[in-house]
């Protein structure tokens, strides 16, 4: 039997997602550029509409959302949703948990061809394993864990429930 431990019940994920929506509006305050917020599928995609619709309240950047898939375990394609041209826009990366930093580094890899002014990272939960070179710029939560417990984030029905760990 597999105990779970719930670390962010829904109201405090959604406090915590609008806190990092304030956080980021903050960063953006006084420039207009266009505002490109990217999910990675599907759990990231959740936690980006969701941070979208909170920023639409505080910012007049016009605001497009995308999503990111790919292989993690072999990421050697990263499909996106829609092509776009990044350069002369802010960029925003989201996920539901980074661990080792690995899927925000591969998730990067379509920005590459463009200039964006801004490349920033937002995830709800953060572990402490960093193996990339890749650091959130907005936290939900950190946790500490060992190498062998999971943190899961559970989305129904295109809605942020909350998260565990096991």
């Amino acid at each position: 039997m597999i105990l779970r431990k719930t670390i962010l019940t829904q109201i405090q994920a959604e406090q915590k997602l609008h806190r990092m929506a304030l956080e980021l509006a903050e960063k953006l305050s006084g420039d207009d550029a266009p505002l490109i917020i990217i999910g990675i599928r599907k759990n990231g995609e959740v936690i980006a509409a969701q941070i979208a619709g909170y920023l639409k309240k505080y910012i007049s950047n016009p605001i497009t959302q995308l999503w990111v898939q790919m292989d993690k375990s072999h990421p050697d394609t990263i499909e996106i949703s829609e092509p776009l041209d990044f350069s002369g826009k802010h960029v925003v990366l989201v996920d539901d948990v980074t661990n080792s930093g690995r899927t925000l580094l591969y998730a990067l890899k379509p920005l590459m061809n463009s200039y964006p002014l801004s490349i920033q990272t937002l995830v709800l939960v953060e572990r402490m394993h960093n193996q990339f070179p890749v650091k959130a710029d907005y936290v939900g939560l950190s946790v500490a864990t060992t190498l062998q417990e999971h943190i899961q984030v559970e989305v129904e029905n295109g809605e942020l429930i909350g998260a565990y760990m096991e």
